[in-house]
């Protein structure tokens, strides 16, 4: 059985497809992508990148991050009232409490710092969680 990533993001999916392209690069079919949008144009983006399915609103991702086998995103998935409010607090409860092993990007536009990360850019961060970190997940 392949193992089921969950990618969430919001706002314009940016973070997330660039996430779900280098995953299927790296992994093909042999995983299976959702694609957890928290608006409509996050999750249409993200099944742009080629996600095997995708869902989009609060219900939506507090459901299926229960069979997750691995959740990846930014740092805000799991902030409250992150990403201009639209990581509703049943969200960020959902994903904090998934039992899954959980890949956070350290990119964040609130008022969080993670002291100790580097700041590298995006494309550095996807390929460490990809070529590094899920390596040992997956």
């Amino acid at each position: 059985m392949r193992k089921k990533i969950c990618v969430i993001d919001g706002q314009g999916g940016g973070i997330g497809s660039t996430i779900i392209s280098k995953l299927k690069m790296a992994y093909g079919e042999t995983v299976e992508i959702l694609a957890l949008g928290t608006n409509a144009i996050a999750t249409s983006r993200m099944l742009k990148a080629k996600a095997n399915r995708g869902a989009t609103g609060e219900n939506a991702i507090a459901h299926t991050v229960r069979s997750a086998d691995v959740i990846v995103g930014p740092l805000g998935i799991v902030l409250a009232h992150a990403m201009m409010g639209e990581v509703t607090p049943k969200i960020a409860c959902a994903v904090a409490q998934c039992a899954a092993p959980k890949c956070l990007l350290p990119l964040s536009q609130e008022n969080v710092a993670i002291v100790g990360v580097s700041d590298d850019p995006l494309p550095h961060l996807v390929d460490e969680l990809v070529d590094v970190r899920l390596k040992n997940l997956l």
